[in-house]
């Protein structure tokens, strides 16, 4: 026993069992380098999320492909939304035939696009249901057939999504035959008129007289954020033959409109490939 009232040495204290420094330093050592490794894990867990393709929800997939389908309309060339020409067919009913016949319609004219959508429908309140659901735009173009007997308009308005459109729809009527003007002035109120609808395209200069028609048949439908309209006449203008006198004509003058939009709408709603990382928005 020391003065102080300790026992043992101060050696003999440093030497005590249990007490030995290169054990003390191996196990810092063994510490340190566990969390080191630890650390580096982190590190690299961090960067293969962001290297990794990322996941989305569901309801993330469907908003990629919502908003990609809808900026369409500003992303594809006016070509690839009115192609130069569309087949459609005509059914075989129509030809007392077993096959349908496939014909081609041509486009002739892509009008400049109306940011003010009222301008490109046939009625003030037609106007007012776009402008309502937030018509962004509406482009247009004119088709022929083949023999040029016929000419359309097709025009696409732009709404903000698809209820939008579907709520912009609701407001045009299903498509119905139009009337002689002469008899349609001679009903009151016009109740023979056509729905309202997307307005024709009208030329000047040597190609106003073949193109500048009546409208025999209008009609629209939606397709996603788009609502698609269609109208289509005679290529000579003659609303004294009302097209529901020739059945043959009807059915063809609708066959190459309607073929025409759908393609249009094909074009532009067609759903996108699932978005993935890199690539997408959101990555």
């Amino acid at each position: 026993m020391h003065a102080d009232g300790t026992f043992g040495s101060r050696a003999g204290a440093a030497q005590a069992p249990g007490r030995s420094p290169g054990r003390g330093r191996r196990a810092a050592a063994v510490i340190a380098l566990v969390l080191g490794v630890a650390g580096l894990l982190v590190s690299l867990a961090g960067l293969a999320i962001q290297l990794l393709p990322r996941h989305f929800t569901a309801d993330q997939q469907r908003q990629i492909e919502a908003w990609e389908v809808s900026r369409r309309w500003q992303t594809l060339p006016a070509g690839r939304i009115f192609p130069d020409s569309v087949s459609y067919q005509l059914p075989a009913g129509v030809l007392e035939d077993a096959n349908p016949l496939t014909l081609n319609a041509f486009r002739v004219s892509i009008a400049p696009q109306a940011f003010d959508c009222a301008k490109a429908v046939t009625s003030s309140a037609a106007g007012a249901v776009l402008r309502r659901n937030g018509c962004e735009a509406v482009l247009r173009a004119t088709y022929v057939d083949a023999t040029r007997s016929y000419v359309m308009t097709v025009g696409v308005a732009v709404l903000p999504n698809a209820a939008a459109a579907a709520s912009a729809g609701g407001g045009l009527a299903l498509p119905r035959l139009a009337l002689p003007r002469l008899a349609m002035a001679r009903e009151a109120g016009g109740a023979g008129r056509l729905p309202a609808g997307v307005l024709v395209i009208r030329y000047g200069g040597a190609g106003a007289r073949r193109y500048d028609y009546s409208r025999q048949i209008s009609a629209s439908f939606t397709a996603g954020p788009y609502l698609v309209m269609y109208a289509a006449g005679y290529s000579d203008s003659r609303p004294r033959v009302p097209v529901a006198d020739d059945r043959y004509s009807y059915d063809e003058m609708t066959s190459m409109a309607a073929g025409v939009a759908r393609s249009v709408a094909g074009t532009l709603a067609a759903s996108p490939a699932p978005p993935h990382c890199p690539g997408a928005p959101g990555c």
